[in-house]
């Protein structure tokens, strides 16, 4: 899509290197410590600095950033180590002093990224500035949020304008902070093609434990760079401090990280794909007869039920089905979660039909 930037374009306002990282402390805490890790971050290769100057914090009385006072620090420690500098904006203020302390662009954060009159004063402040904006995922999965917020800064003739994956909000117990739901950015990226994608897994893992690995996955999936957050010492980071790295760390990850192509000049290998996928459009294509030809059996029982004076719902039938179906994804050594998925998606819309009956 000629409306983005390329990732080559990226590298232009940041030096070459794949994949793109940007890197630096979750909060800007004092000149010393972001010139610390600037030093630091620089000398493991990144072009990019990050720091946070305003925070936007669930509850009062956290540390909320140091606002106006550390952007001067951001910029200096970004010009003393020949890094370009970045930092999160909620509104036009916030515009008005990244603007006036020469930082060089901007992300828009999760809560921000939800609420569409916010972005549109942000767009509307950045426009005619040319400065690259960063667009995390809202905190809910809702692509729709997501590609309105892009759409608004595009509108305003932002042309630099990427996508950065941080993660969802979810319900209930997760090895994550962030649901990763990989599906919700590549149907983004389906949608917008062409628009540069980053991964962050700082805010997925809120681990620092498991950020190379999220990092990794990222990566085979076809992201363009990462943003990471990275803390001289971390262990006593004023917010954040668990999903926080050292730039050691970062270093030694950075060495490890294999970046894969969307595309192959291998003659073999894009044979061999080929062939394979053949046999996936065949399986697939059988696939929506046999659901078919299941729609058209339920849509036979429902009519039965409704004769009968029957409930839709038949819970122990139900229970049956699933526990056999879970039985044979074991067998054939399937993920448990997936079958759950797919067969109950399947038994809603079996309902649905019967219900229309």
């Amino acid at each position: 899509m000629s409306d983005f930037c390329q990732i080559e374009d990226w590298r232009l306002f940041a030096g070459s290197g794949r994949p793109f990282i940007i890197a630096g402390p979750c909060s800007v805490e004092s000149r010393e410590q972001i010139m610390a890790a600037a030093e630091s971050i620089s000398n493991a290769g990144v072009k990019v600095l990050r720091g946070g100057l305003w925070k936007p914090r669930t509850h009062p009385g956290s540390f909320e950033g140091l606002g106006e006072t550390g952007a001067p620090w951001l910029s200096e420690a970004g010009a003393a180590n020949g890094m370009k500098t970045a930092t999160e904006v909620a509104n036009t203020r916030h515009v008005e002093t990244v603007l006036r302390c020469g930082i060089d662009a901007v992300w828009i954060g999760a809560r921000t990224t939800g609420n569409p009159f916010l972005v549109q004063e942000i767009a509307d402040a950045l426009k005619g500035t040319g400065l690259p904006v960063f667009v995390k995922n809202p905190l809910v999965p809702d692509p729709e949020l997501w590609t309105g917020a892009i759409e608004r800064f595009l509108g305003c003739g932002c042309r630099c304008v990427c996508a950065v994956h941080r993660g969802f909000h979810s319900y209930g117990e997760s090895t994550y902070r962030n649901a990763p739901f990989w599906q919700i950015p590549v149907e983004l990226r389906r949608r917008l093609p062409g628009l540069p994608l980053f991964c962050d897994p700082s805010h997925i893992t809120g681990r620092r434990d498991l950020v190379e690995d999220i990092a990794r996955q990222a990566l085979i999936l076809g992201f363009d760079g990462l943003m990471i957050e990275v803390h001289p010492d971390p262990d006593n980071a004023l917010s954040d401090a668990a999903q926080q790295i050292t730039p050691g760390t970062l270093a030694t990850m950075l060495s490890r990280q294999k970046t894969r192509s969307a595309s192959t000049i291998d003659a073999g290998a894009s044979a061999a794909i080929d062939d394979l996928r053949t046999g996936i459009d065949r399986i697939d294509a059988a696939l929506v007869d046999l659901l078919a030809e299941r729609m058209s059996i339920s849509e036979s029982i429902g009519r039965i039920k409704e004769r009968s004076g029957l409930t839709v719902l038949q819970t122990g039938r139900w229970n049956t089905v699933l526990e056999r179906v879970r039985a044979m994804a074991k067998e054939k050594d399937l993920d448990e979660d997936f079958i759950t998925e797919i067969f109950t998606t399947i038994h809603r819309a079996s309902m649905e039909r019967q219900l229309k009956k």
